[in-house]
């Protein structure tokens, strides 16, 4: 391929990075909002909770697309760009998967932890920032991060709108060259090399996060203790 060509592969890459990392931050924020409330106490939480998970997570996020891009402003009289379009379909859509991962990672903690924070007076919020929340996040990191790698791939859906990704731009230099084969394959390895740097990115977090809980203690010094019941035999003997 030439420069040119290299160029509007290389500024697709940046777009899909943009989408992703846009996207992600909103799933984030949604996953956690709507997993809280499906633990809540009160029915009427868990219920708007379980039914935003319900709908986005049984629709399709390409047709989630098009209700943003192109329904939305025909009723509202309003249009997004592409960028925030795509970024709000797709946050909204995956974040309804996040939401069962937060909730099953929270049911998850041992019930005696939150015995224990009702014990100690914590009040909800307190007995979830202090006590689940830290043992429960670190079991999403495996979780997330194949939720992450799927987003990755999901941001394809974005070059209906026309939008300059990875796709588009791989799609608009295979009708330059007539090269299927060759471009897709690069595109093909350019996704891998991104799911494959979060990959280790979340593998690293998860191991950071970890450090703490269910850490195995350390072995036990068993050199000291010997030599101090020597000095005791030794101390006897003199005696």
């Amino acid at each position: 391929m030439t420069s040119g060509l290299w160029e509007l592969v290389l500024k697709g890459v940046w777009v899909t990075v943009q989408l992703l990392f846009l996207s992600a931050l909103v799933a984030g924020a949604v996953s956690f909002a709507v997993g809280v409330a499906r633990t809540s106490r009160r029915w009427i939480v868990r219920f708007l909770a379980g039914f935003y998970t319900e709908v986005f997570r049984g629709t399709s996020a390409l047709i989630m697309i098009f209700w943003v891009y192109f329904v939305l402003p025909l009723a509202f009289g309003w249009q997004l760009v592409p960028m925030w379009a795509g970024t709000l379909a797709l946050g909204l859509t995956y974040g309804a998967y996040g939401s069962e991962i937060v909730r099953g990672a929270l049911n998850a903690v041992d019930p005696a932890q939150r015995e224990g924070g009702v014990a100690l007076s914590f009040t909800p919020w307190q007995r979830m920032r202090l006590i689940l929340l830290p043992q429960a996040v670190p079991e999403m990191i495996p979780s997330f991060c194949n939720l992450l790698v799927e987003l990755l791939k999901g941001t394809a859906l974005v070059s209906i709108m026309g939008m300059g990704d990875l796709a588009f731009s791989g799609n608009l230099v295979r009708l330059a060259l007539q090269q299927s084969a060759e471009i897709y394959a690069y595109v093909l390895l350019i996704y891998f090399a991104i799911a494959f740097v979060i990959t280790r990115l979340m593998r690293a977090l998860e191991r950071r996060l970890k450090a703490g809980i269910g850490k195995a203690p350390e072995p036990a010094r068993t050199t000291p203790r010997r030599a101090e019941a020597t000095g005791v035999g030794a101390t006897g003997g003199a005696a």
